[in-house]
């Protein structure tokens, strides 16, 4: 089923996910396939054949608060779409997974036991020649009973003041433009913060460090050295932000899910939080 024998339980390949389409479909299966994207234009174009299409900004997050979904709305949106709590979930989705890493932290945050990214993503599944399909499948709506909140994933900003106190290690999954406080933002997308830097003390070991080039996951040993070489060894709680939280959910995934560090956390509220927050100590420059 999986890419790599360390996250088997996890990640699911190209060619695992082709040969179970049927069961996609299928209405009465508990196999339940889903595209994240940050809008659906691309969805609405071309995806999976049975993959549900879940646009990250208006879908799965509270449109009021800038939160994630309350438990309710968890509840009801995966309801609706024929999910229920005891399905094998398959997320993926653009820029090597960004918003489906998140959507899968999001599932794992309010207890779904059964969910799993696919390796590489939308760009990986079309740039591969794998089925694709316009067609929107239509599932029978079901009930869906949450377990979670699951609060040992999650980070907050008083964490995060914990943790530049403690010497907790603080991971900064953004651009080195990003992160020295040079720009605000990834070219082209909104700037979310008033001031550009990083938390103190952070490290600044990027998303797509933990990536292939095809945007497939490296390997255990490749990840544990890319960690390891900052000190990251999974023996504390480690911290990963970025931006929005999208990008440090794939660096979540990668420390939590592939490496096994249970003590791992996303901080999704991240620079957009931290950069807005009156008196919240920052540091600006390489951290060099």
């Amino acid at each position: 089923m999986a890419t790599d024998e360390y996250a088997n339980d996890v990640l699911v390949s190209a060619d695992w996910v082709e040969d179970n389409l049927d069961e996609f479909q299928d209405d009465g299966s508990d196999l339940r396939l889903v595209e994240v994207d940050v809008d659906t234009e691309a969805y609405d174009e071309e995806h999976a054949p049975g993959a549900i299409g879940f646009n990250w900004e208006t879908q799965l997050q509270d449109q009021t608060r800038r939160d994630i979904l309350d438990k309710d709305e968890f509840e009801d949106l995966l309801g609706s779409h024929g999910i229920s709590e005891d399905d094998t979930v398959v997320l993926y989705g653009d820029n090597s997974n960004w918003f489906a890493a998140y959507a899968y932290w999001q599932f794992k945050y309010y207890g779904h036991d059964d969910a799993r990214l696919l390796d590489g993503g939308r760009e990986y599944w079309l740039e591969n020649d794998y089925p694709t399909t316009d067609e929107v499948p239509a599932f029978s709506e079901t009930e869906y009973d949450a377990s979670g909140p699951r609060e040992s994933i999650r980070a907050y900003r008083d964490d995060v003041e914990n943790a530049i106190d403690r010497g907790v290690p603080l991971v900064d999954v953004r651009s080195p433009e990003e992160f020295s406080g040079e720009v605000l933002a990834p070219p082209g997308l909104q700037e979310t913060a008033q001031r550009g830097g990083h938390v103190p003390g952070a490290k600044n070991i990027s998303w797509a460090a933990v990536t292939n080039d095809d945007g497939t996951f490296k390997s255990r040993d490749e990840l544990e050295a890319l960690y390891a070489d900052e000190g990251i060894e999974g023996d504390s709680t480690t911290v990963a932000y970025c931006r929005i939280g999208e990008r440090s959910s794939v660096a979540w995934f990668a420390l939590h899910e592939l490496l096994g560090y249970e003590d791992a956390v996303n901080y999704d509220g991240s620079w957009t939080e931290w950069g807005n927050l009156v008196d919240a100590p920052i540091e600006q420059g390489s951290g060099e």
